[in-house]
């Protein structure tokens, strides 16, 4: 009889969402505004003028010049004594590595060119970094971080707990790509090794136990999970990046923590698709306010 009593009377959660919520402005439009990286196409001129300290330049757009021109943007931060430190690395990397190359030391020349591609990847960290000071989280930096390395624009964003996720899920995804490709690469010789002709250079008999026909359905399946697990890498990789710029735009998005929520017993009339045929029926409503 209790139960009866209580489920025939409304359960309410009263709340609102707050009014100013729906009205808040994220990017300011007007004329004299800074855009963000999302705003608008690449310029030449905004990009020029701004290592000319004519205008003020998105960070988007000198990062992209960056990439090309390479300390653009100690340039537009005005720390020039960085350009010669960056060249100098820059430099010494890839000199390094062709000669290196020359003296028929591959793996040397290997480890030169990486140290040169460190050096220019800090150099665009830098840029980014010590952009001018700009309201904090600023959606083009963060999404910079992110793109520069994965899970820094959470962190920027001070949401630290999605950093797990994200690397958890990269590092997964690279873990079967890496298993995937040796098999790959395991049957695809063994393929190779099974379909040769005597008249082939380099010829040896073939006396393995897996025959030509499975090797070549294997090596398909592996190369078809290898593509898959480089998909999956580029999906999380994109996600994050859009993570990092969607949840600096909405930082300010303020929501209180009343929602009003509904739940009363009501009468579903004749004729309506859920009512039992000419009869009435009984069931339950459940409204959300905000």
């Amino acid at each position: 009889m209790l139960a009866a009593i209580a489920a025939l009377q409304p359960w309410t959660a009263s709340g609102q969402f707050r009014k100013e919520a729906f009205s808040q402005s994220y990017n300011d439009d007007g004329p004299n505004a800074r855009k963000d990286t999302t705003d608008a196409v690449f310029s030449f001129s905004e990009f020029f003028g701004g290592l000319r300290h004519e205008r003020e330049a998105r960070i988007g757009t000198m990062f992209a010049g960056s990439t090309v021109f390479v300390g653009a943007q100690q340039i537009y931060n005005r720390q020039y004594w960085k350009l010669p430190v960056s060249y100098a690395a820059i430099g010494a990397g890839v000199g390094s590595g062709i000669m290196f190359s020359k003296n028929g030391r591959p793996d040397a020349a290997r480890w030169c060119y990486v140290g040169a591609g460190l050096a220019y990847w800090a150099t665009l960290f830098d840029g980014v970094a010590n952009y001018k000071p700009s309201p904090r989280p600023y959606p083009g930096k963060a999404t910079l971080y992110s793109v520069l390395c994965p899970g820094l624009g959470q962190a920027y964003n001070g949401e630290f707990w999605k950093i797990p996720i994200y690397v958890g899920g990269l590092v997964c995804a690279y873990h079967f790509y890496d298993i995937n490709n040796v098999n790959f690469n395991r049957f695809r010789d063994i393929y190779k090794a099974a379909t040769m002709k005597p008249d082939d250079p380099g010829y040896v008999p073939y006396t393995g136990p897996i025959s030509a026909e499975t090797a070549k359905y294997y090596r398909d399946i592996y190369r078809s999970y290898r593509d898959y697990s480089i998909i999956a890498i580029c999906l999380v990789y994109l996600i994050q990046v859009m993570d990092a710029n969607v949840f600096a735009y909405m930082h300010d998005f303020e929501v209180s923590d009343d929602i009003a929520l509904k739940l009363e017993p009501a009468v579903i009339p004749p004729g309506n698709q859920f009512a039992m045929g000419n009869m009435p029926a009984l069931g339950a409503s459940l409204r959300l306010q905000f």
